[in-house]
């Protein structure tokens, strides 16, 4: 898809879109396991076919800050795009701290209604913003890992650096 551009990082090849703006608009692990859908919401949203190296290289590097465990947030500026109840999840995710999990009954109580727990894991997984949103703190009420669009092993790996993996 034109549009992506491709970012290798010590956590793997990661694909980045932009609007227009130098806004980050998609991240995602270049091996996603169910990236088309997010992949086809993006092409609607006609990203920028050749982003500013400068935006390139402060995400590539606040990237591997984050790798190398000197970085805990982000300031790289992203739009999502989704629904309300989409927006009402990202929204939570944003707000479960560096080192901490949460499971999807426990963000889908945080919004008045447990029962919403498979509404959240769909729109947990249909987060464009990997990491900078970031999805991988949701587990399984038991404290398992559940799916990962970039893979369990990267969940897992991302949980282990931020020192929340409780196999």
């Amino acid at each position: 898809m034109n549009g992506l551009t491709r970012i290798d990082t010590c956590l793997g090849p990661i694909q980045a879109a932009f609007d227009t703006s130098g806004v980050l608009i998609y991240l995602g692990f270049a091996e996603h396991e169910f990236r088309e859908p997010l992949l086809a919401k993006l092409a609607r949203l006609a990203p920028d076919s050749q982003p500013s190296g400068a935006i390139l290289a402060r995400l590539q590097d606040q990237l591997e800050d984050y790798a190398g465990g000197s970085r805990k947030t982000f300031e790289v500026p992203f739009r999502l795009h989704g629904t309300p109840f989409e927006h009402l999840v990202w929204a939570d995710l944003q707000r479960i701290p560096f080192g901490e999990t949460r499971s999807y009954g426990q963000l889908a109580a945080g919004l008045g209604n447990p029962n919403l727990s498979r509404a959240v894991g769909r729109a947990n997984g249909a987060n464009p913003i990997s990491i900078l949103v970031p999805c991988h703190r949701v587990v399984g009420a038991s404290g398992t890992l559940t799916g990962y669009a970039g893979g369990l092993a990267i969940k897992e790996r991302l949980l282990r650096l931020e020192g929340s993996f409780r196999p």
